[in-house]
């Protein structure tokens, strides 16, 4: 039986390590060293395969060093700026890991780097920084029309599919869709629950495409109440693409405090 366990890692990342009956362990986005090696030493697993979703530091920063002590390979997208893959991954391709055992389909999702990809296996799919706990990522490089065709494919997983994540958002995501979305009760259900889980001291993520596409806004662009609130905002374009553009420019100037909803 597969098992994914999260590693807390800098101020609010996940590394995912994925392990299953066997000793072996499979390491994803380990944006530093330290707390995988505190990982293995305390479960006394063996390091087999590292998975990066992208090149962004907070993913990648701990491979060099993680490969000074366990020389394993490491997937994921080429990139002039990634020296750290050693086998170069792209859409459409399968990547099976028989230790653990686990396979993997691996899908292009661009809108937040060019080298964005995210590892889908039945019944999860780790995505990196495109699909957050009620948001998504930043529009870095590429076209918010492709953030949000890639969202899409996200959203079109089976309901239950568990979406592991890179980063623990979701107290603060909730805080703009509170905001897009006031008269849904389920966003309104989703801060109750979360802010339980953290008190609690437990992670939000995974989290299902379900409760996603029943609280997340970027997800919801076809919501006529959504837009109503959108075009009080300025817009005139009610196509999905464009609800989502100017989605994503009001989310990018919404400020409130961390801890307050």
């Amino acid at each position: 039986m597969l098992k994914i366990t999260p590693i807390p890692a800098l101020q609010d990342n996940y590394i995912w390590a994925i392990h299953g009956q066997s000793d072996t362990v499979v390491i994803v986005d380990p944006g530093e060293a330290e707390p995988v090696f505190a990982f293995l030493q305390t479960t006394g697993l063996r390091l087999t395969a590292i998975l990066c979703t992208h090149r962004h530091h907070d993913h990648v920063g701990g491979i060099a060093e993680l490969r000074g002590v366990y020389n394993v390979p490491v997937y994921g997208r080429s990139h002039p700026n990634n020296p750290h893959i050693t086998h170069a991954l792209q859409e459409g391709d399968r990547l099976l890991l028989e230790d653990i055992p686990v396979e993997f389909e691996i899908w292009e999702l661009p809108g937040h780097l060019v080298d964005h990809i995210a590892f889908v296996a039945p019944g999860a799919v780790f995505s990196g920084d495109i699909l957050f706990g009620a948001g998504c990522g930043k529009n870095f490089e590429g076209s918010t029309e492709q953030l949000y065709q890639s969202l899409q494919r996200l959203a079109g997983l089976p309901d239950e599919t568990l979406v592991y994540s890179a980063h623990e958002y979701t107290e603060y995501t909730l805080r703009f869709a509170v905001h897009s979305e006031p008269d849904n009760a389920a966003i309104q259900q989703r801060v109750k629950a979360t802010q339980a889980m953290r008190a609690a001291g437990r992670p939000t993520v995974p989290f299902t495409i379900a409760l996603e596409k029943a609280t997340n806004p970027f997800l919801r662009v076809g919501r006529p109440g959504l837009i109503e609130i959108l075009k009080a905002h300025g817009l005139a374009d009610d196509s999905p693409a464009s609800v989502f553009a100017a989605l994503l420019r009001w989310h990018d100037h919404f400020r409130l405090p961390r801890k307050a909803f």
